[in-house]
Order: C-alpha cells, then structure tokens, then sequence
C-alpha cells in the first residue's frame, strides 16, 4: 500500500502506527532481562572475568 493512499484515512494511519510500535515492543522486549556481567565469555566461550578485562585495557592503552 502507498504511503499517500495509507495516510488518506486516519483510521488506516493510526492502525500502521500500531503496527509499528508493536513491532518495536515485540522487538526491544524479545532480548530479555539478563544480567550480562554473569554472562560474560570470550569468542572461544570461556567465561570472561574483571582480571582478563583489565589486562586486556592496559595492553591496548600501550
């Protein structure tokens, strides 16, 4: 549907809005609530703590 022919009746506009913010909250909420410092791991899978971090920030400031 054209967006000129969509927002020629509001009630065909106001149902697009809310299509969009649906799919923004069915979007931003699909993530969960995780904690991530619990989760942390490396590319290889090890878990990854605040020692290694800090290491890794001292050798890139180098």
């Amino acid at each position: 549907m054209p967006f000129a022919k969509l927002f020629r009746s509001r009630w065909a506009a106001l149902l697009w809005a809310g299509g969009i913010l649906w799919t923004a909250v069915d979007v931003a909420d699909s993530n969960g609530t995780s904690d991530v410092t619990t989760n942390r791991v490396d590319a290889t899978g090890e878990p990854v703590n605040d020692v290694d971090l800090s290491v890794l920030a001292s050798a890139i400031k180098d």
